[in-house]
């Protein structure tokens, strides 16, 4: 490794703050960043419009992955590429499911679609209570359900028939919401033997599906390539399992204070909390080049 020369940060648990907001220091730090030189891009599971949202509102603008790796877009807002699902491992995973009477969303080329607007409001309620957000009331939640499903672009269905049947929509990637573990990890062993298909979490109660290719990791080093940087001069910042991917591919994975234990584990450096602006601290360390401050393991 000899410098960071493209930095890629998560953004819900990461780049975003206990309240989902671009704190003010997180802000400047990219902003120095950039000033520098140094490429910066966001790489999260949300869809491209409620990723940008917060960005936009925090005065930055920057690349966007999307949907775990699905979609790929630039500063402009052009797509770049796009890995939807097989249509069949889509359909399958549509009925499985439905069989165990989860909660599910499909994103695709056309926007989100659910099929039951409170189902999808007590998902999100039920996730961030089961993560560490103290001091967030139940209001403040909900406020955040509604802005998701208004910027996430989603629209009701009577079910996912007629999406998956339309020739015309690509499906990047399927997420489900469930506080039973007994239920999810049934499902999980329903396709673990799936090569099509690639299974992640990025928050305690979701399992989210993705084609193979259509991970972090992979998107990232392919638009890394496309600017002419190597996944060595990478830095990459993440709190969660869908982050794994692009945690192990860069060349300097970061894992947040707030991060999974398992995430912990995987990466060589450490950072802060979301909460303690733990990414414009791990950006400073870079530019001063004292990365080495942050090292935790050999691995």
């Amino acid at each position: 490794m000899n410098k960071v020369k493209l930095i890629a940060s998560d953004l819900d648990g990461t780049l975003l703050n206990e309240r989902a907001e671009v704190s003010d220091e997180t802000a400047q730090a990219i902003k120095r960043a950039q000033k520098a030189g140094v490429s910066v891009v966001v790489v999260s599971g949300r869809s491209y419009s409620f990723a940008k949202a917060p960005l936009q509102e925090a005065g930055l603008n920057c690349p966007i992955i999307s949907l775990n790796g699905a979609e790929t877009y630039d500063e402009e807002g052009t797509l770049l590429t796009s890995v939807p699902l097989d249509k069949y491992v889509a359909a399958k995973v549509d009925e499985v499911c439905s069989e165990h009477g989860l909660y599910y969303e499909m994103f695709t080329n056309k926007g989100g679609f659910s099929t039951d607007y409170e189902r999808f409001l007590t998902g999100v309620l039920d996730i961030f209570k089961s993560a560490n957000t103290a001091g967030v009331d139940d209001d403040t939640i909900l406020q955040f359900a509604k802005k998701r499903f208004r910027e996430e672009r989603i629209e009701l269905v009577d079910d996912f028939s007629d999406v998956i049947k339309d020739n015309t929509t690509d499906i990047y990637k399927i997420l489900t919401f469930s506080m039973d573990k007994h239920v999810l990890n049934t499902v999980r062993e329903r396709f673990k033997e799936t090569p099509e298909l690639v299974m992640t979490t990025s928050a305690k109660g979701n399992l989210e599906f993705n084609a193979p290719m259509g991970q972090k990791g992979y998107a990232l080093a392919h638009f890394a390539r496309t600017v002419g940087i190597d996944m060595s001069d990478v830095m990459a910042l993440g709190d969660h399992f869908n982050d794994v991917s692009m945690l192990q591919m860069a060349g300097v994975g970061v894992a947040m204070g707030n991060a999974e234990d398992g995430i912990k584990q995987i990466c060589r450096y450490h950072t802060i909390s979301n909460k303690e602006h733990g990414v414009a601290h791990a950006i400073q360390k870079a530019l001063e080049g004292k990365l080495e401050e942050m090292r935790k393991y050999d691995i």
